[in-house]
């Protein structure tokens, strides 16, 4: 069911493809909360966007911002983190919605291993060096390009990243800046000084750890999957999928056939939104007619559990006293 159209012609890519290699074979995140894997091989792929990508595929230990240059779905929640080559309909199915990926750092063709990536000058920081030195001059730090555990007088790439991550999912920000978020990218308010910065620098990591589920407050499960079966999806996840039976506590439940269900789900986590695509339904109806593994069933509860606590962490950042005056200007 491969569609080709004017530049992408099956008979041509049969044609170059001569050697299939399985190192080419890698993981790609998909969807929030979602990996799947490509064959990631310019004559398979159309558009692989590798001038971008080579840049998460060097020693796999960079990490990358995606965001919208505009966005048609119904609010703006178009922010998220990735560790890899991403989809460009990562976070909307809206064509002007697409994920453009920032890489934290750019990585040389040259690279070699790890331990010599800073010696040889083979990484270095995606940033503008005027925003950079305009940022420490107004907080008194110093920049460096690897981050100093402990050392509050300097700040690094990582910390930039976790201050426009959590300025990105501030609930002031988000309205204040609505209309133009609609049509161009994500402008963000400077620092107004040392404590708001460190403040949301810390909000920022803590999301960004949860949200690449490397925090280890995502296996502290809140929700339940209490019957055995054959663990097969075989309901549509539809609206009566659904069960909200805990009013108080906002509490639910979501049927994924006529015996089996996930229990205990928050109501702000099963409607919450990450770009167009509610994540805690949608990784469902994604494996609609297929069985869910151990491994399937853990990662489900990872999800709830981690868009939990970004609605608390959102909370969190959005409670910093006037940490987004309306007039600052943007970088």
């Amino acid at each position: 069911k491969v569609k080709e159209n004017k530049s992408w012609k099956i008979d041509e890519v049969k044609r170059r493809a001569k050697d299939i290699n399985k190192s080419k074979l890698l993981q790609i995140n998909y969807r929030p909360f979602d990996t799947q894997y490509i064959y990631y091989d310019d004559n398979f792929i159309e558009r692989s966007r590798k001038d971008v990508m080579q840049h998460y595929l060097a020693k796999n230990d960079n990490v990358g911002l995606l965001t919208t240059k505009a966005f048609r779905d119904k609010e703006f929640a178009h922010a998220f983190v990735t560790n890899n080559i991403s989809e460009a309909i990562f976070l909307s199915g809206t064509t002007a919605s697409n994920a453009m990926s920032f890489p934290l750092y750019l990585y040389s063709e040259s690279a070699g291993d790890q331990q010599n990536l800073i010696k040889n000058n083979v990484r270095k920081p995606n940033l503008n060096p005027e925003i950079i030195e305009k940022i420490a001059v107004a907080l008194s730090l110093s920049f460096v390009w690897e981050k100093l555990n402990g050392n509050n007088n300097t700040f690094s790439p990582i910390d930039l990243l976790d201050y426009v991550y959590a300025s990105l999912h501030s609930p002031m920000y988000r309205d204040t800046y609505k209309e133009f978020l609609k049509i161009d990218f994500p402008r963000i308010p400077y620092p107004k000084n040392r404590d708001t910065f460190w403040q949301l620098v810390q909000l920022g990591g803590q999301l960004r750890q949860i949200h690449l589920l490397e925090s280890p407050l995502v296996e502290k499960y809140i929700t339940s999957y209490p019957k055995d079966g054959d663990n097969i999806i075989i309901r549509k996840i539809i609206q009566k999928d659904w069960e909200l039976y805990d009013t108080d506590k906002q509490l639910g439940r979501v049927w994924i056939n006529d015996n089996q269900y996930f229990d205990l789900i928050p109501l702000i986590a099963w409607e919450f939104y990450i770009g167009g695509y509610q994540p805690a339904q949608k990784w469902l109806k994604d494996r609609t007619g297929r069985k869910l593994c151990y491994e399937d069933i853990l990662h489900y509860q990872k999800i709830i559990k981690a868009l939990t606590e970004t609605d608390r962490l959102m909370k969190e950042i959005g409670s910093i006293n006037r940490a987004y005056p309306v007039n600052s200007q943007g970088s």
